[in-house]
C-alpha cells in the first residue's frame, strides 16, 4: 500500500535525540520517521562487535521510544527479510512505499551517508532538507569564518572564541583563574604506589532488547573482531544521564590530574566513559559541560580539572567536527608523509610481546573503549613510528571503538594522530620514546622490552622507531620549532649509532 507523506524524516544511528532539528516540525498525521539497520555501516570499514552492537541497541532503543509517542516508524532490521543491506536501498523502497514530498534530516556525521542519501533523493527528484545539527555549541559555518584567511588552524584560538560566545568558565571578558588553559597541571601519573582504589564505571545489564542485538550480531557478524560478552554502554537517555551524573559525582575531581595516566589492566581510571552517548545524541554538550561547570562553582571538583574536560568539549570536539566538514572528500585521504606500512595484523589480537600495545588493544577489542592517550600515545603512536598508511590506521580506529563516527575520528586519527594532514590540525606530531610510557604507567615494568635501550635484543621497537622516525623525517621536523629539541637530541647520535638505530627498526618493520 502507498501511503503520500508530507516529510519522510532521516534519523541515522548517531542522531538518538527526540530534540533534534529533523525532527522540530514532525506532525504525526503527516510525516513519518525513517530508520534502518543496514550491514554496509558494519562493513564498509570492519566494525567490531561492540561498535555495532552498542549502535543497533541505540537505534532500537529510540526507535521504541518514538512508537511509544504513537510516532509512525519505518524501522528497517537488519535480519529483516529482503533488506538491501544498504542505507541508499533502503531509502530508495521507503520512498517508493511513502511517496514524500520531501526528505528531512540532522545533518549527518559521515561524508559518504551524507553524498549516498543525496543521490537517492536526487534520483526521485525529491528535496533533501539538511538542518543545523543543533547538538553542537557551534555551526560548521562558524568554524569556517574562524578559518578563513588563518594560515594556521589552531584549537587553542578556536577554543578561546567559543569560550568567549558561551560565556563558559568565564569571569566577564577573563577566564575565570586567569589560564585559558590549565594542561600543565593535568599530566600526572600514578608513581609507583598505582592508581589506588578507583571510582567504578557506570555499566548497565543488557536487557532484553540489548540481549536479542548482542546475539544477532554474534551470529551474523561472527567473524569480525572483538566481542560482545561484556557489554554494558548505556543505549538509552536513561541510562545516559545516570552516567553523567555518577562521572560528576566520583570521578571528575581527579580527572584533570590522571587524564593522560596509564595502569596496566586498568581501562577505566578516572574518565567519563561518555564519548558514545554524547556521538549517539544521547546526551546533549550543554547539559554535559554545564553538570562540569556547577562541580567546581560548588567546590565539588578543582578548576584544572573542570577546564580540562570542558576543553575537551567546547574546544576539540567542536574543533574536529569543523576541520572534518571544511576540509572533506580530499582530507580522507592525506598522506603528507607518504607512509605506506600494513597495519600489523596483531592490531585485530592484541598479540604482541609490547605490553602497552596488548593491554590497549586487548582491552579495545574487549570493551571497544581506550582512552585518548592510550589512542595517541600507545596504538597511534606505534603506527605513527612505524609508518602505516594512515587510511588503514583510520579504518581500524573508526571500525573497534563503540564511539567512532567519522567526523570525530578522522581528524583525530588522520591529523593529530599520524600528522598527515600536514600540519593542519595539529602544531607537531605526537612522538615520543617508550620512556614516555614508562613514565605515565607501569607497563614496562613487566614488559621485556627495555624503554631506555634503542637497540640489541631488549631495545623498546618504540624507542628504536622514534629515534629512526626524527632520523628519516629530520628535514620535514627542521621547519617546525617545537620539534627542535627533539632534532637537537638527534644530532647528537653519531652516523654509526643512526646506522644501527636504522637497521634495528628496518629489521622491526619485516616482522610486523
Amino acid at each position: 500500500m502507498t501511503i503520500h507523506l508530507r516529510h519522510l524524516v532521516l534519523i541515522l544511528g548517531d542522531q538518538l535525540d527526540e530534540e533534534a532539528s529533523g525532527l522540530r516540525d514532525f506532525d504525526p498525521k503527516r510525516d513519518a520517521i525513517w530508520m534502518a539497520e543496514v550491514d554496509e555501516e558494519s562493513t564498509h570499514v570492519t566494525s567490531s562487535k561492540q561498535r555495532t552492537t552498542v549502535f543497533l541497541s541505540a537505534m532500537r532503543h529510540f526507535a521504541a521510544r518514538l512508537k511509544a509517542r504513537d510516532w509512525s516508524v519505518i524501522y528497517t532490521a537488519l535480519d529483516a527479510q529482503n533488506n538491501s543491506g544498504t542505507l541508499a536501498g533502503e531509502l530508495d523502497m521507503a520512498i517508493l512505499k511513502t511517496q514524500p514530498e520531501q526528505l528531512v534530516m540532522t545533518a549527518p556525521g559521515d561524508w559518504r551517508v551524507l553524498q549516498s542519501l543525496r543521490a537517492v533523493a536526487r534520483k526521485h527528484d525529491l528535496n533533501l532538507e539538511i538542518r543545523d545539527d543543533t547538538h553542537f555549541f557551534s555551526t560548521v559555518r562558524e568554524f569556517a569564518e574562524h578559518a578563513q584567511g588563518r594560515k594556521q588552524l589552531r584549537l587553542e584560538y578556536f577554543y578561546r572564541e567559543m569560550r568567549h560566545k558561551t560565556g563558559i568558565l568565564m569571569d566577564g571578558k577573563k577566564p575565570i583563574g586567569d589560564q585559558w588553559n590549565f594542561d600543565a597541571d593535568n599530566r600526572g601519573s600514578f608513581g609507583k604506589q598505582g592508581p589506588g582504589l578507583i571510582p567504578p564505571p557506570s555499566r548497565f545489564a543488557p536487557d532484553a532488547i540489548t540481549q536479542e542485538v548482542i546475539a544477532l550480531v554474534n551470529q551474523r557478524l561472527a567473524k569480525h573482531p572483538g566481542s560482545a560478552a561484556s557489554f554494558g554502554w548505556p543505549v538509552t537517555r536513561e541510562d545516559a544521564l545516570i552516567a553523567l551524573e555518577e562521572f560528576i559525582a566520583h570521578r571528575l575531581p581527579n580527572f584533570g590530574l590522571y587524564q593522560d595516566a596509564m595502569w596496566e589492566g586498568e581501562l577505566w581510571l578516572y574518565h567519563s566513559h561518555l564519548s558514545c552517548a554524547l556521538n549517539l545524541k544521547l546526551l546533549n554538550p550543554r547539559e554535559v559541560v554545564a553538570a562540569a561547570e556547577n562541580a567546581f562553582r560548588t567546590g565539588h571538583a578543582p578548576l584544572q580539572a573542570v577546564e580540562g574536560f570542558v576543553r575537551q568539549l567546547l574546544g576539540w570536539r567542536e574543533y574536529v567536527r569543523g576541520i572534518y566538514w571544511t576540509q572533506m572528500p580530499d582530507y580522507a585521504e592525506r598522506n603528507e608523509q607518504d607512509a605506506q606500512a600494513p597495519l600489523p595484523a596483531f592490531y585485530w589480537t592484541g598479540q604482541t610481546d609490547m605490553a602497552c600495545l596488548r593491554d590497549a588493544i586487548q582491552q579495545t577489542l574487549a570493551h571497544g573503549y581506550a582512552h585518548h592517550i592510550q589512542r595517541l600515545m600507545v596504538t597511534g603512536l606505534y603506527a605513527l613510528l612505524l609508518g602505516v598508511k594512515p587510511q588503514e590506521v583510520h579504518h581500524w580506529y573508526l571500525g573497534v571503538f563503540v564511539d567512532a563516527v567519522e567526523w570525530v575520528e578522522l581528524p583525530n586519527t588522520l591529523g593529530m594522530s599520524q600528522f598527515a594532514d600536514g600540519g593542519m590540525m595539529a602544531s607537531k606530531p605526537y612522538i615520543a620514546s617508550g620512556k614516555y610510557i614508562d613514565r605515565m604507567s607501569n607497563h614496562c615494568k613487566g614488559c621485556r622490552f627495555n624503554p631506555a635501550l634503542s637497540t640489541g635484543a631488549s631495545a623498546c621497537p618504540f624507542t628504536t622507531l622514534y629515534w629512526d622516525y626524527l632520523h628519516r623525517h629530520a628535514d620535514m621536523l627542521a621547519k617546525n620549532p617545537r620539534m627542535l629539541m627533539q632534532l637537537k637530541n638527534l644530532n647528537r647520535l653519531s652516523a654509526e649509532q643512526l646506522a644501527e638505530i636504522s637497521a634495528q627498526a628496518q629489521a622491526h618493520r619485516l616482522q610486523q
